[in-house]
């Protein structure tokens, strides 16, 4: 084993609660999903943070700051340390009415108010906030020009009042993401946006869609005929949108997909999280991980110090088990073995 200590390997809470409630299974209490992210080990490393969402029933946004102590404190009482934190924008699209826009950005206020004392407090030593469009891509197909340019404007504002509490965005790949579904389109939205503190967050499972065109067909990266045996046209295509996205690349989700999209719940279909050991999973995920983390000539980047985990909709039954969580962390530390670094 390396003795590489970045990045650092975190877990996702927000699992125990999107693709959950009345309509699916029950949600999983923070307390409960930071016991087991604690409560993993394999071959004495552990987890070293988790990143969070700001959201019912995990988090009330509107909380003083004791609540934010109250956070901090439950988080370092299982000696973890805070990331990433997801802003719960879908009160409304990005690409809404006036009000709704409105509250789109004082969500992502209220989460960068957050983020900042976390990181007053010490237990948030990196990290970003992300965000979405919060749009169907039904609904952004209605006008893609209009649409994109006003999702481009509530980003804009979003990134201002970011930047007043020292805040980036990472804006998630995903193809249930109306402007935001492939490669091109996520492009598009940075350039439009134009502002130096956003930036994208790439996951395994996400991105690995984006090559198969689903919800932009126009934009396949694979051929048609594609076969998931032929690895090396997969790489080629990997490769293609790495080097296109890697720039902009802020946050990173370690994950594995089996190539088909899923859903539970009230949440759209988007690319599967996989368990870090299925059969059917498409990726090798050490190395294509590397894809990301390592420029066109194979250095390292060093554009964020911690990875996370991102095991959404997986079921109850699955979350709840021990083995789940050590395979999990057995993934990301081949990752940071093979991709990572030391820093005193």
């Amino acid at each position: 084993m390396s003795n590489n200590n970045y990045p650092k390997l975190h877990n996702a809470t927000w699992p125990g609660i999107v693709g959950k409630g009345p309509d699916s299974e029950p949600t999983i209490a923070l307390d409960n999903m930071l016991k087991m992210t604690a409560a993993a080990e394999v071959d004495g490393v552990k987890f070293d943070g988790v990143d969070i969402g700001l959201f019912d029933p995990h988090y009330d946004l509107d909380t003083s700051d004791d609540g934010v102590k109250r956070l901090a404190d439950k988080v370092a009482a299982y000696d973890l340390e805070i990331g990433t934190l997801v802003a719960p924008i879908w009160g409304g699209p990005a690409m809404g009415t006036k009000e709704q826009r409105t509250e789109f950005v004082e969500m992502v206020r209220k989460s960068c108010e957050v983020g900042q004392k976390l990181r007053a407090l010490g237990i948030r030593p990196n990290g970003v906030v992300r965000i979405d469009s919060a749009s169907s891509v039904a609904d952004w197909a209605k006008d893609p020009k209009a649409n994109s340019k006003l999702i481009a404007e509530t980003f804009r504002e979003a990134c201002d009042v970011a930047a007043d509490f020292g805040e980036r965005l990472a804006a998630e790949g995903e193809i249930c993401w109306g402007g935001m579904q492939s490669m091109d389109y996520m492009l598009e939205t940075f350039e439009m946006v134009d502002r130096k503190n956003i930036g994208f967050q790439a996951d395994m499972s996400h991105t690995t869609l984006y090559l198969l065109g689903y919800n932009a067909p126009e934009h396949r990266v694979l051929p048609k005929d594609f076969n998931w045996d032929d690895r090396e046209t997969f790489l080629a295509g990997l490769k293609k949108i790495t080097d296109k996205l890697r720039p902009w690349t802020i946050d990173f989700h370690v994950a594995q997909n089996d190539g088909t999209v899923h859903g539970t719940g009230s949440h759209d279909k988007t690319g599967r999280h996989c368990q870090a050991t299925d059969p059917n999973g498409k990726l090798d995920i050490a190395n294509d991980a590397g894809y990301w983390l390592r420029d066109g000539s194979g250095e390292l980047t060093k554009a964020f110090k911690h990875i996370c985990w991102d095991g959404c909709m997986f079921s109850n039954d699955i979350m709840t088990q021990p083995k789940t969580w050590n395979d999990i962390l057995a993934a990301m530390i081949k990752v940071r073995e093979q991709h990572g670094w030391n820093e005193a």
